[in-house]
C-alpha cells in the first residue's frame, strides 16, 4: 500500500491517504483557521476516510470541539514551551471510533505507572559498551532504510526509501543510530520545529537480535541532548499503545502520559491506537 501523501492547505501542513485511512493536520497556520476545518472535512469525506486527526494550539479548542473534534491528548508547553498542544480526533464512522485492544493498552499503562514509581535514570550506564551511538549521515541512508524495512512491514512515512531519509535529514529531522562494529543495530529520530520549539521523538527501531540492550533509551538521551542544544523546549512521542517496551522507555525516562489516540495510525500492517508522552527539556 502506498504511503500517505503530505500536502499544504493554505499555509497548513496536512497528511492524508488510505494507509492510515485518515486526514492528519500536522501543523496549523492561524490564518487558515477556522475555515481550514471545513477543508479537512471535505478532504476526508471525498476520500471516505474514517478519521481526521489534528494537532492544534489550545486557543483553537472551542472551535474544534464545536466542529465535532474531541481532545484525545494534551501536551503542556507544546508551543514555544508556553501554550498547550491539543491532539484531537474527529471520527467519521462509528467503527473507527470503537477502541480495540483496550485491555492490552491498560495493561501497558499500568506497567508504566509501576515503573515510574522507581527512580528515573538519565544516563547511559545501563547500555551495552559494545555499541557506539552517533548521528546518522546521508551515507548511512541505505543501511537505515534496510533496518526500517526489517522492523516495520508498513509505516505511515516512507522510511523504507533512502532518498526520503536523505531529504528529511536535510530539512528538520535528526537521526541517530547504534552500531555494533559495522552493523547498524538500532535507529531513532527527532523531527523538530525551531519555530514551535518542540520535537517528536520517533522512528525507534531495533533489529530483533539486538533487543533488550536498552538501545532505545540510549538513543533517546542522545536525541534529547541534541534537541536541547537547538533550543527545543518540549519533547514528545506518539508510541504504539500496545508496545510495552516503547511506552516503558519513555515512562522510565521521566515522560508524562498525555492520552491515547484511538485507532489512529497504520503501522506494522494495521491501524493501531497510539499513546502520547512528553517531557520538558528546558
Amino acid at each position: 500500500m502506498a504511503a500517505d501523501q503530505t500536502v499544504t492547505l493554505g499555509r497548513s501542513l496536512v497528511q492524508h491517504g488510505r494507509a492510515s485511512d485518515r486526514v492528519y493536520l500536522m501543523a496549523v497556520a492561524d490564518e487558515d483557521m477556522p475555515g481550514l476545518l471545513g477543508e479537512l472535512d471535505q478532504l476526508a469525506r471525498q476520500n471516505r476516510y474514517g478519521k481526521i486527526f489534528a494537532k492544534v494550539p489550545a486557543r483553537w479548542r472551542r472551535q474544534c470541539v464545536a466542529d465535532g473534534y474531541q481532545v484525545e491528548a494534551e501536551v503542556q508547553g507544546f508551543y514555544g514551551g508556553e501554550e498547550s498542544g491539543l491532539f484531537m480526533g474527529k471520527y467519521l464512522n462509528e467503527e473507527r471510533r470503537a477502541a480495540t485492544d483496550i485491555r492490552k493498552i491498560q495493561e501497558v499503562l499500568e506497567l508504566c505507572r509501576r515503573a515510574q514509581k522507581n527512580s528515573v535514570i538519565r544516563d547511559n550506564t545501563g547500555a551495552d559498551d559494545d555499541y557506539q551511538t552517533r548521528r546518522c549521515t546521508p551515507t548511512d541512508a541505505t543501511a537505515m532504510a534496510a533496518l526500517f524495512r526489517r522492523v516495520f512491514p508498513s509505516y505511515p512515512f516512507p522510511v523504507h526509501e533512502p532518498d526520503f531519509l536523505r531529504q528529511t535529514m536535510a530539512e528538520n529531522v535528526v537521526y541517530t543510530g547504534a552500531w555494533q562494529g559495522q552493523e547498524l543495530a538500532a535507529l531513532a529520530s527527532a523531527e523538530y520545529s525551531p519555530r514551535e520549539a518542540h520535537a517528536e521523538m520517533t522512528d525507534f527501531a531495533t533489529t530483533p537480535e539486538h533487543r533488550r540492550r536498552q538501545l532505545a533509551g540510549r538513543l533517546l538521551i542522545t536525541l534529547e541532548k541534541e534537541m536541547t542544544s537547538r533550543g527545543i523546549k518540549t519533547a514528545y512521542t506518539i508510541a504504539r499503545a500496545i508496545s510495552a517496551g516503547m511506552n516503558l522507555t519513555f515512562a522510565k525516562a521521566g515522560y508524562r502520559f498525555a492520552g491515547t489516540l484511538t485507532n489512529n495510525t497504520q503501522i506494522c500492517g494495521r491501524i493501531e491506537s497510539m499513546n502520547i508522552w512528553y517531557r520538558s527539556l528546558s
